[in-house]
């Protein structure tokens, strides 16, 4: 656990060096997610043995190409590093680079080494020397770099050993500078330093020059002593980048040799192929339809194994504990609740795995890049892709990850229009319904209806929010323009580690986050539906009987319908009848009513929903959730409630609704104003209502 005794470590490097898997390396499962204070950046620490039995609180933090800072991500690197009263403050900075892009990385290498921190330079993916035909003169680089250098591969697992030991022996390290800072303009330098003679003379530079926090010294005192215009603060920053690139050059001339002619490369050659303007398109439409496909063969069989054992498992609580009010809520609230969205666990952690798969082997930065040229013609830039992307875990991180779009007009854009990419909230009730309406069919005895029509709807999601983005584009009236960068890292074999890994931890914080607030909601649920006001309720035996004395009923079939009269005159059924005439339009009964208000929670919360009012009072525990689901009929039609023509209205209403308080919270934290959160809420929830409306109506 983080204490005060263990060597403060910071992982720091340019995005996809292998800095996650140096991460996971280092601390395997031992890591804790958390937010930096004041901010939703998203802060990763690990605990890490080392030899001489010392220990290691091992900071991972967000990517960055430099200390000239341009997004809220690059200026958490900044803060930490200026702030030596910060618990988190380093001892030591493990800069990690990437072997074949090396003069890239060293920037911020020697920006760091500015900051006189004990500093390693982390060479990673070494075991592609060979391969690219790379040597280095490692005596060379740490003489002329002062540092110690570990030469290491995260995907083989080589060098660790070596890394540890080094950071045991960080006191040993130089901290002194790669080069002179003051050499950028001598006379403001040394005036600089004359006036703060007690003050690490870079520190001052990044405080003059970026937009961060100094607890030490007086921001304002600072830039208002020492104040420049903005186009000489630019034409001083791009002379620091001039010089610290010679000072790179002039040591990788002798510190680095790379022979082409040993090279066995083949890297641009698939690049033609994955990023060509056509068949780059079509190979990326395969790579998705094979993904949901398998999303719904590969996980029948664990989803039917999970929905069969809890609703046994219901029955069992209701047959061995004591009859009474406490067994009802556990066997037809809290289990039914639980077990309606751990079905979907198999489902969940095959998206997962997949995305982690799509970026651990580099072909998700080609994705970027081919998207890029879409994104341009809506009013976006590539950049947004990945949040898009990101959107089918959860809209909260995606929402966050907009924080690398430097223009404010493209951020606010791809903010509002994120939500539409269709999330693994909405997984569950896709899956479901799907299930229901949808035959589990294959079209040329390949193509599986049900897993095609999964896709359909992760394109009619993304094909939304590209063509809100548009509008949007259009109505908006902000100016700005922004350039679009993007690394393309080596392709490589996805490390089963770091697959493993990311696939645990975000199916983890999926079942316990949903977790919490179903259970809570399960618990309510059950009240209100156990539970209701007048004759109707409290009289449901007799009622029912007066009802069917010209026609008497088995005791089974008694038991169904007092349930029944119970259930609709309950507080939760009152509640449902009440919107009912609201949502009939679009087929739907108060039940499902009652799941779509509660899911406003968080969408999986549906299925969770639906499962506890169908088991209050229901005798029949061994049903699943699908059987109960399958059976309901409405009683002035005769048809089943989920049918194709109501099924579809769900799907496209879950599609475009916004249905995500938390979503909802972010969007408000990152604009800084309830106004486009309303707005989302407003323009999702009437456009899922039309969209659903028209197409019950056409279809029923």
């Amino acid at each position: 656990m983080l204490s005060n005794q263990n060597i403060n470590v910071a992982l720091i490097g340019n995005p996809n060096v292998g800095k996650t898997s140096v991460f996971n390396q280092l601390t395997g499962l031992n890591q804790q997610v958390g937010n930096y204070p004041g901010i939703t950046v998203e802060k990763k620490i690990g605990f890490c043995k080392l030899p001489n039995n010392a220990k290691a609180n091992i900071l991972d933090l967000p990517g960055t190409y430099s200390l000239n800072a341009s997004s809220i991500d690059e200026n958490v690197v900044i803060e930490l590093l200026l702030n030596k009263n910060d618990k988190l403050y380093p001892d030591v900075a493990l800069v990690v680079t990437d072997v074949e892009n090396l003069k890239r990385n060293l920037l911020l290498f020697t920006q760091i080494k500015d900051l006189e921190i004990p500093t390693i330079l982390v060479i990673n993916m070494a075991d592609r020397m060979k391969y690219k035909g790379i040597t280095l003169n490692i005596p060379y680089l740490e003489e002329h770099l002062k540092t110690k250098i570990a030469l290491i591969s995260s995907r083989k697992g080589f060098g660790i050993d070596a890394l540890k030991k080094l950071i045991v022996s960080y006191k040993t390290i130089s901290n002194k500078p790669c080069l002179n800072a003051s050499s950028i303009d001598t006379e403001y330098f040394d005036s600089l330093r004359k006036t703060f003679p007690n003050q690490l003379l870079y520190k001052l530079w990044l405080v003059i020059t970026q937009d961060v926090n100094f607890l030490n010294l007086d921001r304002n005192e600072i830039r208002s002593s020492f104040t420049k215009s903005h186009s000489d603060l630019k034409r001083l920053q791009q002379k620091e980048t001039i010089k610290r690139y010679q000072f790179i050059n002039d040591v990788l001339k002798e510190g680095l040799k790379i022979d082409t002619t040993v090279a066995k490369d083949f890297r641009s050659k698939l690049d033609r192929v994955l990023t060509h303007k056509i068949w780059g398109y079509v190979i990326f439409f395969v790579i998705l339809f094979g993904i949901f496909q398998s999303i719904f063969e590969w996980s029948k069989v664990p989803m039917e194994f999970i929905d069969t054992s809890f609703a046994s498992l219901s029955t069992l609580a209701a047959e061995k504990l004591p009859a009474g009010v406490l067994t009802n809520l556990i066997s037809q609230g809290i289990i039914p609740g639980i077990g309606g969205i751990l079905i979907f666990i198999p489902q969940i952690a095959f998206l997962f795995l997949f995305i982690s798969v799509l970026e651990e082997s580099g072909y998700m930065s080609r994705v970027v890049f081919l998207m890029d040229k879409i994104m341009r013609k809506f009013g976006l830039s590539g950049k947004s892709i990945v949040p898009l992307i990101s959107g089918t875990a959860c809209a909260i991180p995606a929402i966050m990850a907009t924080r690398n779009i430097e223009n404010w007009k493209e951020r606010l854009i791809t903010i509002l229009v994120t939500p539409f990419t269709t999330c693994s909230a909405r997984l569950p009730v896709y899956a479901i319904i799907i299930a229901l309406v949808i035959p589990d069919e294959r079209i040329f005895g390949v193509i599986n209806m049900q897993g095609l029509t999964l896709m359909l709807l992760y394109l009619l999601g993304f094909g939304t929010a590209i063509l809100s983005a548009y509008i949007l584009n259009k109505i908006l009236k902000i100016k700005g323009k922004t350039y679009f960068i993007v690394e393309m890292p080596n392709y490589k074999l996805p490390l089963l580690k770091n697959v493993a890994i990311n696939v645990i931890e975000k199916t983890k914080a999926f079942i316990f986050g949903a977790g919490k607030i179903i259970l809570a909601i399960s618990i309510v649920l059950w009240f209100l539906a156990s539970y209701g006001p007048g004759k109707k309720f409290n009289e449901a035996e007799r009622i029912v009987i007066e009802n069917n004395k010209a026609k008497p009923l088995s005791e089974s079939e008694l038991q169904n319908e007092i349930a029944s009269q119970k259930l609709e005159n309950s507080y939760i059924g009152l509640m449902g009848k009440t919107i009912e005439p609201a949502i009939s339009p679009l087929g739907y009964d108060w039940k499902i009513g009652i799941a779509i208000i509660s899911s406003f929670a968080a969408r999986e919360v549906f299925v969770g929903t639906l499962a506890t009012i169908y088991s209050v009072g229901d005798s029949d525990n061994e049903n699943t959730i699908k059987d109960k689901m399958q059976a309901e009929i409405n009683p002035e039609t005769g048809q089943k409630i989920f049918n194709f023509a109501s099924g579809i209205s769900l799907l496209l209403f879950y599609a475009f609704a916004m249905q995500c308080a938390s979503t909802l919270a972010i969007t408000k934290k990152e604009t800084n104003t309830w106004k486009w959160p309303l707005g989302q809420l407003i323009f999702m929830s009437a456009l899922a209502y039309a969209v659903a409306l028209i197409a019950y109506q056409i279809l029923k």
